[in-house]
């Protein structure tokens, strides 16, 4: 029997020419209807974007309007929640599956409809084969061959992880795809770090004559101590909702149940920042410097009071260290 062996010379050099590909010149800048707002939201990984946008779209629904929910995270569980756990199969793999068999991609293969919320998620490659934000470009391609901009929604919401700033992963900012970006954070460094980054990158692209703004701030988890709170004034961005630290949303979060319904306790809660992300505008953030954003934070838990101190040559040497002859001329005195 004869293994078919890939030539892994050719995969090293199809993932080097992917890598070195300009992606932000395949995805057609068409704007969006004015109608529709389309809300790029980001957030650190695991801060939850996923929980706070399903609970949203849900909400925004429940309001009769038109939602769109797209997951724009290689992770692919954005939609999770909306479905009881349940995966939806993703743009990527359904494309690549369809292809294989000569078959076009249609709506229902890739979206899908619960409490009136539509949503889809574009998925990424597998571990190791290939570029997460190329292929959000490539699923945004087939949303553009699929008449994304002839759709008829009231709300998009793209979930972007806001961990990765390459390629396709930015989109929204550097195209002007959307036009408002709203962060999502908590009360630690490393959430505001993220969303501090994501203020500098709209910034950044305002300088170049873009036009998304950040709508504001969503603290998710909030346990009072008021870093995000501080963070929001100092960019100069509202805060559009406080998701308090609660035992009981935890664990209808890692249920899958809806908590953006005016059928539960929380719902109030919802349909106050759904109104705040619909009426809010796009602002121009101020970004903070490193050491602003760790000032912030009590010292005595960061590097906020660390100075820097060199290292020298014979630090790197260490046990190979020894004098060196000078080159200096040294004149005697005449």
């Amino acid at each position: 029997m004869t293994l078919d062996v890939p030539n892994l010379k050719d995969f090293d050099q199809r993932l080097r020419d992917e890598a070195a590909e300009d992606p932000t010149l395949e995805v057609p800048a068409d704007p969006p209807t004015k109608k529709t707002q389309i809300i790029a939201i980001y957030g650190k990984g695991g801060i939850g974007k996923s929980f706070t946008l399903a609970n949203l779209s849900h909400m925004m629904a429940e309001r009769g309007k038109r939602v769109l929910l797209i997951g724009c995270d290689p992770k692919s569980d954005t939609t999770s929640l909306l479905f009881g756990g349940k995966a939806c199969p993703t743009i990527i793999e359904t494309s690549t599956r369809k292809k294989l068999a000569g078959e076009e991609v249609k709506i229902g293969d890739v979206c899908f409809k619960s409490g009136g919320v539509f949503a889809m998620e574009l998925g990424g490659p597998e571990v190791g084969r290939g570029c997460g934000g190329r292929g959000i470009i490539h699923g945004f391609e087939l949303l553009e061959k699929l008449g994304f901009h002839d759709w008829d929604f009231d709300y998009v919401l793209l979930d972007f992880l806001g961990d990765v700033v390459c390629g396709g992963f930015g989109l929204p900012i550097a195209r002007d795809m959307a036009q408002k970006v709203i962060v999502v954070a908590s009360n630690d460094l490393q959430s505001l770090y993220v969303a501090n980054n994501v203020c500098s990158a709209v910034e950044y692209f305002r300088k170049l004559g873009g036009n998304v703004g950040v709508a504001g701030l969503v603290i998710n988890k909030d346990d009072g101590t008021g870093e995000a709170a501080a963070f929001a004034a100092e960019v100069k961005i509202p805060i559009l909702a406080a998701i308090p630290a609660d035992e009981d949303l935890r664990k209808k979060s890692a249920n899958y149940q809806i908590v953006g319904t005016d059928a539960g306790r929380w719902g109030g809660l919802f349909a106050e920042l759904a109104e705040n992300v619909a009426e809010a505008p796009p602002l121009r953030p101020t970004p903070l410097t490193q050491d602003g954003l760790l000032g912030l934070f009590d010292s005595k838990h960061t590097g906020g009071d660390v100075v820097l101190m060199p290292a020298s040559d014979a630090d790197m040497r260490g046990k190979y260290a020894a004098p060196k002859k000078s080159l200096e001329v040294v004149y005697d005195d005449v």
